[in-house]
């Protein structure tokens, strides 16, 4: 969850809220054009431009400014003291793309920053009214092509600048390309790696990139270079790991819960300008993408694209005959777009003018985006009226995912997705009404937080229902349905899927030989969908738990299921600097897909969560229990907490707990 404050509630406005203070300046509280007094006036820097969102660290105030697409940033007032007016800035260009056949990986987009105490920091950067306007270009990954992939696209925020990822080649075409980081050299050793910081910064934007096998051992081919590391050389065996990142922690508190970048191997999120992995020959194994957004090389013939708004070069291609043999048809991937945070402190007046506005009620965190203030509860709690009159507001309400069941040979099914109610049209098949919350405590509505259910110990133990979510107040009670658990191995009526929001995938195997089935979408209100069948015999594939947005797939004798599609929140709430829920198949923001069924006896392909490619909307993978360490061998996979995704199920070891619900209360800003 990417909680944005901690310790106070966050803010987010859009660019255009600042006409608020415009008018509030220029036709404040005297009326008749008259200006408001400078006593009224905010003392921090006033600017526009991209996402806007406030918040505070140990008593100091922020306010970042998030571009993921070109714009221009704004100032339109300069601080008084206190509040100084410098600017910290991190500017991420594109990622390099990749090539096909044996290619090495993309470089990363070139990273600076002067984030206070990071240690490539560079100079104080002092914002003005004149020339008040600092054009913002956000850079895009590099296409992957063939025989080389192209350059990623510089960025920029004002007079800072950033190169484009260095480009990856196969075929022996000539050297990887120069960039912010170098991309990899390609197969047989016939080109060199490109080379890093092409800008000629200091500090440095980013590293060269690795090179590959010796000459005609068609091994492995070099790894990207990253912002925080050169990408690895090729060895025989495997393709080099693209080069590390580096985390800025410039977008939010904590680490933890960073919106923008991705995971790396310390501290949580914030990481950005991973390198490519290298690609490899055919029997060989591709490098790993570099912690920052690099994308990985490790599956033959699949395209593997650098991450979004991470600057990630992409990763190699790994040769598959199987294809189509050499050149077009085993695919590279695209570098990973850029990104342009800018962030200044304010006051604590600041934060909570009608700039940023506060909220008119209290409970959980909230955000602010475009026209509507959300308060996000992953916990229980209450929510009350602050306001002084009646608010009308709308809810979206996730149920705790089913657990995953547990296989002893026969696979074991995935659970299904916690329930999901909403008063938003569109959402869901059944629409709720709204609600209208009188001021007050005594009004107050009292919120749930549904837990997930838990996964099968081991195969002679059930997987457990996920936990209801409620939103109780003096007109009654809003209630959504926990998921159902996956089928388990015992060949009992447990075997089945347990019925739930959306029910959990039926287990592979029941004595006798007879067809399994998933469990059944409870509730009256349309909450979810069924889990996927099985046609059940022993060594059997299990079947993916349902999911928000659609069932859970049917395993057949030897492929597992995936697990039912989640929902993305609406496109009006879904604020780039406020994650909600996890990746879905078209970006972010998806919640309640459902864990993916495990494989039989013997074999290597398992369900995904929430749909084919995921895992997506927090819903866990299967497992195998035999099969390559990259086929989610004897794993146990959660559903991802305050998603109410399913559990995946397992086999031979504990299937996966299923994911915490989620609360969001909205009303007109």
């Amino acid at each position: 969850m990417g909680a944005r404050s901690t310790g106070s509630h966050p803010t987010t406005t859009k660019a255009d809220g600042h006409l608020l203070e415009y008018f509030r300046q220029n036709f404040g509280a005297g009326g008749g054009g008259t200006n408001a007094s400078p006593n009224d006036q905010p003392a921090g820097i006033v600017a526009s431009g991209g996402v806007v969102s406030d918040y505070e660290v140990s008593g100091t105030y922020y306010r970042t400014h998030i571009f993921n697409t070109t714009d221009t940033f704004t100032v339109t007032q300069l601080s008084s003291s206190p509040a100084p007016n410098d600017v910290e800035y991190l500017v991420v260009a594109g990622g390099g793309g990749g090539a096909n056949y044996r290619s090495g990986g993309g470089g990363a987009g070139g990273l600076r920053t002067n984030l206070s105490g990071h240690p490539r920091a560079g100079a104080t950067f002092t914002v003005s009214t004149s020339p008040g306007s600092y054009p913002v270009t956000v850079g895009a990954g590099g296409a992957g092509g063939y025989p080389a992939g192209a350059k990623g696209g510089d960025s920029n925020f004002g007079p800072i600048s950033s190169t484009g990822g260095g480009h990856a080649t196969g075929a022996a075409t000539g050297n990887a390309g120069d960039g912010g980081s170098g991309g990899g050299a390609d197969w047989n050793n016939y080109s060199a790696e490109g080379s890093g910081n092409e800008g000629g910064y200091s500090p440095p934007e980013g590293n060269n990139g690795g090179n590959s096998a010796n000459p005609n051992a068609q091994g492995g081919q070099g790894g990207g270079g990253g912002a925080g590391a050169v990408g690895a050389d090729g060895t025989t065996p495997t393709g080099g790991a693209g080069g590390i990142g580096l985390q800025v922690l410039i977008s939010g508190p904590p680490a933890s819960t960073q919106p923008m970048g991705t995971p790396g191997p310390v501290s949580g999120g914030g990481y950005f300008a991973g390198g490519g992995g290298g690609g490899a020959d055919t029997g060989k194994t591709g490098g790993a993408g570099g912690k920052g957004g690099g994308g990985d090389a490790t599956t033959p013939g699949t395209q593997n694209d650098g991450q979004a708004n991470t600057g990630g070069g992409a990763g190699g291609a790994v040769f598959n005959p199987a294809i189509g043999g050499g050149g077009p048809n085993s695919p590279g991937g695209n570098g990973g777009s850029g990104t342009v945070i800018v962030r200044y402190q304010i006051t604590s007046t600041q934060s909570g003018d009608p700039l940023s506005g506060g909220a008119k009620a209290t409970g959980g965190t909230f955000y602010k985006y475009g026209s509507k203030t959300v308060h996000v509860f992953t916990s229980s709690g209450d929510f009350t009226n602050i306001s002084g009159s009646p608010l009308t507001v709308d809810h979206i309400l996730v149920a705790g995912g089913g657990g995953g069941g547990s296989g002893g040979g026969s696979g074991s099914g995935g659970g299904g997705a916690g329930g999901v109610r909403s008063s938003i049209p569109g959402l869901m098949p059944a629409t709720d009404s709204q609600k209208t919350v009188a001021p007050g405590a005594p009004n107050k509505y009292t919120v749930t937080i549904g837990g997930g259910g838990a996964g099968s110990p081991n195969y002679t133990n059930a997987s457990v229902k996920g936990t209801d979510t409620d939103f109780n107040g003096p007109d009654g009670n809003v209630n959504v349905d926990g998921g159902g658990r996956g089928g388990y191995y015992p060949p009992n009526t447990n075997a089945a899927g347990g019925s739930g929001g959306s029910g959990g995938g039926a287990a592979g195997y029941a004595s006798p030989n007879t067809p399994l089935s998933g469990g059944a979408a409870s509730g009256s209100q349309n909450q979810g969908n069924a889990g996927g069948n099985t046609p059940g015999g022993p060594g059997y594939a299990a079947a993916g738990g349902g999911g928000a947005g659609g069932a859970g797939d049917n395993s057949d004798a030897s492929t597992a299921g995936p697990g039912g599609v989640g929902v993305q929140l609406p496109a009006p709430l879904r604020d780039p600097g406020y994650l909600i829920g996890t990746p879905g198949p078209s970006g972010t923001h998806w919640f309640a897909g459902g864990g993916g069924g495990s494989g039989g006896e013997g074999q290597t392909a398992y369900g995904r969560g929430g749909g084919p490619g995921g895992p997506y909307a927090g819903g866990g993978n299967g497992s195998t229990r035999t099969g390559s360490p990259t086929a989610n061998l004897g794993g146990t996979y959660p559903g991802t907490a305050n998603t109410g995704g399913g559990g995946g199920g397992s086999n031979n070891t504990a299937g996966g707990d299923g994911g915490s619900g989620l609360v969001l209360i909205i009303y007109d800003t």
